[in-house]
């Protein structure tokens, strides 16, 4: 079984496929991870992300299986970058085969991210994409870099976000877009175990 999630910046799609591939007992794969890492290799080696050429070298050394650890790759910086990376095309081409294959793990797999539903796995099982206000994401995203970073203001966060948003939704190349077949989540109010019933509730659904 494939489940694809997706959905904008701290909307809780993370989450949501974690719990679902714990319910399932399936691998999981946060795709954002990918072009994060992406835009990691570009600030180590001192190039912007807007260098498409520079970010398509990075994204075909990428080894999936080998990520950098988390700490490094939630930094606020990163969330920038990736979203500036995941609009070249060639970076999304050279990463496409990575996903597909981790999708196509016998059993199946869960991932998440802007285009699974639609691009990477558009014929995935079960198809969700996560929403929740931009003021609570933007409070969960704060709430997670404070601790590593305690001057950061939540109005920054919150613009952020909001920029964010609005590149991811409309670049030419697989925008962030909910499939016409996905199940819609809201987890403005929902705790996290809720966000997994009302998926699965929707998926069960006659």
């Amino acid at each position: 079984m494939i489940i694809a999630i997706d959905g904008p910046a701290a909307s809780g799609k993370g989450t949501l496929a974690r719990g679902l591939a714990d319910r399932f007992g399936l691998p999981h794969l946060d795709t954002g991870k990918l072009y994060r890492a992406v835009a990691l290799a570009l600030s180590d080696r001192g190039f912007p992300a807007d260098d498409a050429a520079a970010a398509l070298r990075a994204a075909e050394a990428l080894d999936v299986s080998a990520l950098p650890e988390d700490a490094l790759l939630r930094r606020a910086d990163l969330g920038e970058g990736a979203s500036v990376v995941s609009a070249h095309p060639a970076v999304r081409s050279a990463l496409l085969a990575a996903q597909r294959a981790f999708a196509a793990r016998p059993g199946g797999a869960v991932l998440d991210g802007r285009d699974i539903g639609t691009v990477v796995c558009p014929g995935a099982d079960l198809k969700v994409f996560v929403v929740a206000d931009p003021e609570v994401r933007a409070r969960r995203r704060h709430a997670d870099l404070a601790r590593g970073e305690p001057g950061l203001s939540f109005e920054a966060v919150l613009e952020e976000i909001l920029r964010r948003d609005a590149r991811d939704s409309s670049r030419a190349d697989a925008p962030l877009a909910c499939a016409p077949d996905a199940v819609v989540v809201d987890t403005t109010a929902l705790s996290p175990a809720d966000a997994v019933e009302a998926a699965l509730s929707a998926f069960r659904r006659p």
